[in-house]
């Protein structure tokens, strides 16, 4: 497309008749035009899609090294390593943003998988909880209100 619109300034076409061929803004004919005027045909061409952040073989190996120092030696309250908070470290460490999903994908390639916490804490007091739950727990728990038969609400006639 850039090419063509190359043609068309050597073919002296002015910026809006080419925006409109080309179907692109006249934005981007402008740009174009400057960038053959200063650079020749080179200088129009793509550089293409820049493409997704890679870390390099060493980048990933201290990665990995700080990813097993865990999330408190970071900052973070528990020892939890979430996809954002792994985002949010490869961006402090070595300024590249990723996405989550980019940042599973980076894991997932290096042989990280996908964990999930246990259900209870290690702290946990099994007869605490049961003494709570026979004990206090009727004495917080409020009366559930009914209003099936035998209840004590009672419906009042409407007058006109």
């Amino acid at each position: 497309m850039r090419l063509e619109a190359v043609g068309r300034f050597e073919g002296g076409e002015k910026n809006r008749e080419i925006a409109a061929a080309l179907r692109v803004s006249e934005r981007s004919v402008e740009r174009w035009r400057r960038q053959w005027r200063e650079r020749g045909q080179g200088g129009v061409r793509s550089k293409g899609s820049p493409g997704r952040p890679r870390l390099s073989e060493a980048q990933i190996a201290r990665l990995e090294r700080e990813l097993e120092r865990g999330p408190l030696a970071h900052g973070w309250a528990d020892q939890r390593w979430t996809l954002a908070r792994v985002k949010t470290l490869i961006g402090r460490m070595f300024h590249v943003s990723y996405t989550v999903e980019g940042t599973w994908r980076l894991l997932k390639r290096h042989g990280w998988s996908w964990q999930q916490p246990a259900r209870r804490a290690i702290e946990r007091d099994d007869e605490a909880v049961e003494l709570w739950k026979k004990e206090v727990w009727p004495r917080v728990k409020a009366p559930r209100r009914s209003a099936g038969p035998g209840s004590s609400a009672r419906t009042r006639p409407v007058s006109r």
